[in-house]
């Protein structure tokens, strides 16, 4: 009587057993062959502190495009971008009017790697009518594409 029982015991955990294996063996594919990669889920973002606003980003190997938003309430004159692997960059708008939107171009070199870049985004500017420089720290997550 009493081999009955562990028998219906030994049959019941057995068959949880492979089941549980087949899963695991299954999640271990998916990781295997990157169906699971963080990477893939990996959320883009560009964030400045409060004033001025980075509107879009985009990162390639050779270097990083920010577009940035001056919504201080004054005028800003020699803005410059940069990160610490990339920049300074080719400057298309020095100037930014309250307002304005300006475009900048980091140029990365050595050239970026990997798939994705996540790295403190630095935005010096002096305000026109002080004449005082300030430093505006950020953060850039993105893909390389």
């Amino acid at each position: 009587m009493g081999n009955i029982k562990s028998q219906a015991a030994l049959e019941f955990l057995m068959t949880y057993g492979w089941a549980i294996l087949v899963v695991l063996v299954a999640i271990g594919a998916l990781a295997y062959f990157g169906v699971l990669s963080p990477d893939k889920f990996l959320p883009a973002k560009c964030t400045l502190q409060a004033g001025l606003a980075c509107l879009d980003h985009k990162a390639t190997p050779a270097q990083i495009q920010v577009v940035i938003q001056n919504s201080l309430g004054y005028d800003l004159s020699s803005v410059s971008v940069r990160t610490p692997t990339c920049g300074p960059d080719s400057t298309t708008k020095p100037i930014l009017t309250n307002g304005d939107r300006g475009t900048y171009i980091l140029t990365c070199t050595p050239a970026l790697t990997g798939s994705k870049y996540n790295d403190v985004l630095n935005v010096s500017y002096v305000v026109t009518d002080t004449l005082l420089q300030h430093y505006n720290l950020g953060q850039i997550t993105t893909r390389i594409e």
